[in-house]
């Protein structure tokens, strides 16, 4: 295995027809600040056009797949209206649908947390495989925050969706996502990657062009059936729900500016009684 590019928050490298994206902020819990997304994008240029490659995998380095969107990150880029939200949100989603649009096949390995905007990216992989201790979900509505990409209930269903959403479910374990569509198996902790590793070379060995094609097919089911302007349309009401504030967010963005991040979250758990 070669490391083909240097990158400050990401690892890529490529081996037998695989490439290997990395998140690698381990302290900040692989928490995607702009500077990933900007590198994650660069990757997947890569995945796209070099046809050597046949398909991705993505996970994450240290304790956790990802923590979600960058929540100190975003309160750096101070006061925001709606037009820098629409840049910022329209930026994200951007991202997450470069795993779903990818030509070449893309797999998530999770372990971990996978929360917010991670849970959204590992959902846009054609193929999502967790660790057994792996804790999933979406908390944005307990502190006044949207959806970037609502892909959920398409994976799952309108029921299911609002159950998982509706009450900020961060703690959804491996088997009850596996239980729900959201991933397509739970491994013993240490075989996660080994696991995806295996559906790959699977994927790497069977004809590209088929498998090209078979993706676009699958895709193009969905695109008809509205996903593209359904997820746009919730892009928009996300950029609202951003920009127009209310009591819950402005609480913990005042906490999170006067005791530091870990003190709103303590304060967005002890609403619903959940901790992490």
């Amino acid at each position: 295995m070669t490391k083909d590019v240097d990158f400050s928050t990401i690892n890529f490298k490529v081996s037998d027809g695989i490439a290997f994206i990395t998140l690698n902020r381990p302290r900040s819990l692989n928490a995607i600040n702009p500077e990933m997304v900007s590198e994650l994008n660069l990757a997947m240029d890569r995945v796209d056009s070099d046809d050597a490659i046949k398909v991705a995998i993505v996970s994450g380095e240290g304790r956790a797949f990802s923590a979600g969107f960058d929540l100190k990150a975003a309160a750096e880029r101070g006061p925001m209206d709606p037009i820098r939200w629409r840049s910022v949100l329209e930026a994200d989603l951007d991202l997450i649908l470069r795993f779903w649009d990818s030509p070449k096949p893309t797999i998530a390995a999770v372990h971990g947390h996978c929360i917010g905007g991670a849970f959204e990216l590992a959902l846009a992989c054609d193929i999502s495989i967790a660790a057994e201790s792996t804790l999933m979900g979406e908390p944005e509505v307990r502190f006044g925050s949207g959806i970037v990409a609502m892909l959920l209930p398409w994976i799952t269903g309108p029921k299911q969706a609002k159950e998982l959403l509706l009450t900020g479910e961060d703690r959804l374990t491996a088997i009850r996502a596996l239980q729900l569509g959201i991933v397509n198996s739970v491994t013993p902790n240490d075989e996660v990657l080994n696991s995806a590793i295996a559906t790959a070379t699977k994927i790497a060995s069977a004809a590209s062009s088929s498998v090209m094609f078979t993706k676009k097919a699958i895709n193009r089911t969905y695109e008809i059936m509205g996903l593209r302007q359904a997820l746009l349309q919730s892009l928009e009401l996300d950029i609202f729900i951003e920009s127009s504030g209310g009591p819950e967010g402005d609480t913990f963005n005042r906490i999170r500016s006067e005791q530091g991040l870990q003190a709103a979250l303590a304060w967005r758990n002890s609403r619903s009684n959940v901790s992490n």
